[in-house]
Order: C-alpha cells, then sequence, then structure tokens
C-alpha cells in the first residue's frame, strides 16, 4: 500500500495495514490465538462433518496421484510432464493428450503457509491468518481421516524462522499442526517484503514425493512468484488458496486514516474521502487482481479464493463443485474417445 501511495508502482501492497478499521471504529478481529482444540471441535461440527459427506465416493477425484490405474485422460497443457504424454491416443487423434493415474497408496499433503505480516489484515470479525489457520486445519482434519499424512511449511517472515512440520497422521498430530501454525508470528517485528518465491522453492527442495500441496498466502508479495509455481506444480498436485479481504479491492470512506506497511512497519496518513484517490486505489487494486490472476492461469494451477467476510464451508463447497463438474467433463470426454475406438 504505501509503496503505491509514494511511488504508484504496479505493485500494491493494499491488505498491509489493519489500520484503516481501527481508525473507522470497527471490531476487533478475532486473533489466532486460540484452543486448537476447541477450534479443531467446532470446525468438526460446522464444516469437516459437511465436506466429509461431499467426497464420499469422490475422494479421489480431488487428490490423484502417480499410481498404475488410469484416471483420466486429457488434453496436454503447458507445463504437464512430458512423460505422461500418451504417444498412441496422440497419433489417433493428433493433438498431444497424456494420462492421469490414480494413486495407488495414502494421499501425502503440504501446506505452504505464507504468514508473513500482511495477512494480519482482515476488516471482519476474522483475520487472514485466523483463516489460514481455519482452512489448514479443515485439510489437515479430512485428510487424515482416512489415514492420509500432511506436513506443512511455514513461512512468518524471515527465511530463517521458517518452521518444517513433518508430514504425520492423527489427531494429535493435526492438533500439533495447528499449534505450529499458531505459533508462527511476526511478533511485531517489520521485515523485509515477501518472497513466496523463495517460500515455493524451499518446498520443492523439501519435498521429494509427489503430493498434494496447498499453497496458502495473500499472494501480496514481490514478483517472480509464478515460475515457482510452475515449477512445483510440474512435480506435484498444486492448489493454490488465495487469502483476500475486501478492503484490499476497494477503499471505503472513512476520512482521514493512517495506514501501517505490516511487512515493513512503516505509516502514511492518506484522505480516504477524496473520491479520486479511492479511484487510483481501486483502479490499482484491479491491476494488481488481473496480474495475479494472469500469473495464476500461467502455471495452469487450481485457485481457491477465501474471503475473510464468507464462510468457509462455503467457499470450499464451491471449490469442490467446480473440481467435481471439470472431472465429470473430463471422463465424458475420455468415455467418448473409449466409445469411437479412438483409446
Amino acid at each position: 500500500m504505501l509503496r503505491w501511495l509514494k511511488k504508484r508502482s504496479t505493485h500494491v501492497e493494499a491488505g498491509a495495514s489493519g489500520a484503516p478499521i481501527a481508525a473507522a471504529g470497527g471490531p476487533p478481529l478475532q486473533t489466532v490465538r486460540t484452543d486448537p482444540e476447541r477450534l479443531l471441535k467446532r470446525l468438526e461440527w460446522t464444516v469437516v462433518r459437511r465436506l466429509d459427506g461431499m467426497l464420499q465416493g469422490d475422494y479421489r477425484t480431488f487428490f490423484r496421484g502417480a499410481g498404475f490405474d488410469l484416471a483420466d485422460l486429457r488434453e496436454y497443457v503447458p507445463h504437464d510432464d512430458v512423460r505422461h504424454i500418451d504417444w498412441n491416443v496422440t497419433a489417433r487423434l493428433q493433438v498431444p493428450h497424456v494420462r492421469e493415474h490414480q494413486e495407488d497408496r495414502e494421499v501425502a499433503a503440504w501446506l505452504l503457509l505464507d504468514l508473513s505480516g500482511s495477512v494480519d489484515f482482515g476488516s471482519a470479525n476474522i483475520s487472514k491468518r485466523m483463516l489460514s489457520l481455519e482452512f489448514s486445519a479443515v485439510v489437515a482434519r479430512l485428510l487424515t481421516r482416512r489415514g492420509n499424512r500432511i506436513g506443512a511449511l511455514i513461512h512468518s517472515g524471515s527465511h530463517q524462522d521458517d518452521v518444517f512440520v513433518q508430514a504425520k497422521s492423527g489427531r494429535r498430530h493435526v492438533l500439533h499442526l495447528m499449534r505450529s501454525i499458531d505459533a508462527a508470528s511476526t511478533g511485531g517485528t517489520p521485515h523485509d517484503a515477501t518472497e513466496l518465491g523463495a517460500v515455493l522453492s524451499n518446498g520443492l527442495a523439501a519435498i521429494r514425493r509427489r503430493s498434494v500441496i496447498f499453497v496458502v498466502s495473500d499472494f501480496i508479495t514481490l514478483p517472480g512468484w509464478d515460475r515457482s509455481l510452475s515449477l512445483l506444480a510440474r512435480r506435484h498436485d498444486v492448489v493454490a488458496v488465495r487469502l483476500f479481504d475486501p478492503l484490499e479491492i476497494e477503499l471505503p470512506d472513512l476520512g482521514m486514516i493512517a495506514l501501517r506497511d505490516a511487512e515493513t512497519g512503516e505509516m502514511l496518513w492518506v484522505d480516504s474521502s477524496d473520491p479520486k484517490f479511492r479511484q487510483r486505489f481501486a483502479d490499482a487494486a484491479a491491476d494488481r487482481e488481473q496480474k495475479l490472476r494472469d500469473a495464476l492461469a500461467r502455471t495452469g494451477v487450481d485457485c481457491l479464493e477465501l474471503a475473510t467476510d464468507e464462510a468457509l464451508d462455503e467457499s470450499l463447497v464451491r471449490f469442490l463443485q467446480f473440481r467435481k463438474r471439470r472431472a465429470q467433463l473430463s471422463s465424458g470426454a475420455f468415455g467418448a474417445a473409449a466409445a469411437a475406438g479412438t483409446v
């Protein structure tokens, strides 16, 4: 935010401040400091049970691996592993096709968590940091209920302080994972701007075995991260989980407010009642949104968007329905090719 206000660059850190809400007299944010056991029980009743029912019979639709049972056949897209190209089908259809296989062992999943200073922001009753914790708990519980393993690489603003949690299973491990995320905090200490690309590179180096990886971040970061995400997606099944707050996209009229960059600690007073300023803010935010969507499209990675003003289960249900519809369309195309004798 402050970089744009001072230099009007294309990198807008609109979500790096909690000051506008304090200036407007908004409600206090729900902090991450909570009882993991109590939080997990609440999520199990309100979110996990609902999603667990949706996944019955469709579990492998969302988590495919590198086993030997053919799961799907689809057209080749950029960044696909060329070793998976089915040359016989490609020769018949004159279009490159790749084979996808079902995992023949338990799923190994990882959370790459960006918990840098900008995730402390939130204009509702929950911050992006708390939203990240709740999402991580839900995914971990869904996986471990079926005996699968999940681990995490937690980045909290400084690469020297990154936390690596080994992939294990069981409810006790989920609680340990939640406590590790809860403990990862910038502690109010300013850091340099986030380098998400370095976090992704560390994940690529640390996670050798093919896994399902959730990259959880607000993507307020230095540029160049999309190349690292693309490299990660070549080896693993990657889902980008984007955290955002509505106030990062459109700034309301709050009068004179103090904005603080949560990552650098820099502060600046602005007049949010100026309609021209709010329009410039909205234009810069729209430009940032478009660049983010273009970067994700280049990587070919699915994106799950989690907003601080929307229920977590609603966001997850919408994403799972999208994946399910796409899988059905893909299997329909495979069935048509088989009926035509081209597979």
